[in-house]
C-alpha cells in the first residue's frame, strides 16, 4: 500500500492532516527552501502534541553537502522525537564524499535521503543510502516554480528509481509539486508514500495554509491502509521541552 504524507508547518496543521487521515505527518517550512526546518521549538511541540497518533518526518533543512554540517543536523532533528529525518542531496563536486563519509547518530530514528529531479547529483545516491544504513529515498523538486515532479521525470525513470530503491531494501517516496490529477498515475507505480504540500494548501499555494477540505480529497484518492496495531512511534523526548533545552545530568 502506498501511504499519503503530508506536510505540516506546525501543531495546528498537524491536527488538520491528522483529521483529514494523513499516513505520516512530516514537518517542513516551505518559506525557507526546498526542504525548509521548522524552529525546533515548533517541532518539539508537534511531536509532543501527534503523540504516536501517526508516524512523523522532518527535514533538517537546506543544508551545505558537507558532514560536519549534517550530521549534528540530523541528531538534533532526531532527538526530538521524530520517526524518520530527512535531508536533502544536492548535486556538486563534494557530495559523494559527503554522503560516503556521513555517520550520524539517529538516536532511534530512521534516515531518509531526498534527491532532487530538477538537480540530481551524478554519484549512485540510491546506492549510497544503502551502504549508510538508511530506511528509504524521495524524489522531490528543488525549484518549485519550475515545474511538477512528472514534468523533470516520466513514468518510465520514475518506476527505475522505485525499483532500484527497492532492490537495495529502501523505502521509496515520490513528492515534488504534486497535484491531485498525478495521483492515479503515480499510485499505478506503487511508491511505498506520495508526499504533498501545495495540493493541500488554500489556492494550493505551498505557503498557504492547510486546507482540511483538501488534504480529505487527496486522502479520498489514496487507499488507506488497515492499522492492525496502535501505533507505538512519533518518540517523543521526556527530557526535550518545547524550547529545546536538555536537562543537565
Amino acid at each position: 500500500m502506498t501511504q499519503f504524507l503530508a506536510s505540516v508547518r506546525g501543531p495546528e496543521e498537524a491536527e488538520i492532516a491528522l483529521r483529514a487521515g494523513a499516513d505520516i505527518i512530516d514537518l517542513k517550512e516551505p518559506d525557507r527552501g526546498a526542504l525548509g526546518a521548522v524552529p525546533y521549538g515548533v517541532l518539539v511541540e508537534t511531536v509532543r502534541r501527534i503523540a504516536g497518533r501517526a508516524e512523523v518526518s522532518a527535514t533538517v533543512g537546506d543544508l551545505p553537502m558537507d558532514p560536519d554540517v549534517l550530521e549534528p543536523a540530523i541528531a538534533r532533528t532526531a532527538e526530538a522525537g521524530v520517526d524518520y529525518v530527512k535531508f536533502g542531496v544536492f548535486a556538486g563536486e563534494t557530495t559523494e564524499a559527503c554522503l560516503r563519509a556521513l555517520h550520524p547518530a539517529l538516536k532511534g530514528a530512521k534516515l531518509i535521503l531526498v534527491l532532487f529531479a530538477d538537480d540530481l547529483p551524478d554519484c549512485d545516491v540510491v546506492g549510497l543510502a544503502a551502504d549508510m544504513g538508511a530506511a528509504g529515498v524521495m524524489l522531490d523538486t528543488r525549484h518549485k516554480g519550475s515545474g511538477h515532479l512528472l514534468s523533470h521525470m516520466d513514468r518510465e525513470r520514475l518506476a527505475a528509481f522505485i525499483v532500484q530503491g527497492r532492490r537495495h531494501g529502501l523505502r521509496v517516496g515520490l513528492a515534488g509539486s504534486l497535484r491531485k490529477e498525478h495521483v492515479d498515475e503515480l499510485l499505478s507505480l506503487g511508491p511505498d508514500l506520495l508526499g504533498f504540500r501545495g495540493a493541500l494548501c488554500e489556492a494550493s499555494l505551498r505557503g498557504g495554509a492547510l486546507s482540511e477540505e483538501a488534504v480529505r480529497e487527496i486522502r479520498g484518492l489514496i487507499p488507506k491502509e488497515p492499522l492492525e496495531e496502535p501505533l507505538a512511534s512519533s518518540r517523543v523526548n521526556p527530557a526535550l521541552s518545547a524550547d529545546g533545552a536538555s536537562p543537565i545530568w
